[in-house]
């Protein structure tokens, strides 16, 4: 495992996304954003990594 991946928890994820709550499980939903990973029962986080690699590809090919 890389050392410069850390995990997110929600509310990190939608302060550096900019996306609200449900948003976001809309975008999960449609495959649009990345999935989290599940940490246990009740608890999920995003990887670093795929956020970052979410937000690159919308600077790649922006939305019209």
């Amino acid at each position: 495992m890389q050392e410069d991946i850390k995990l997110l928890r929600l509310p990190q994820v939608l302060e550096i996304t900019g996306l609200g709550r449900s948003t976001a499980y809309a975008k999960i939903k449609s495959g649009e954003f990345p999935a989290p990973i599940n940490l246990g029962p009740r608890s999920v986080a995003w990887r670093s990594t795929d956020v970052t690699g979410w937000i690159e590809s919308l600077i790649r090919h922006p939305q019209v």
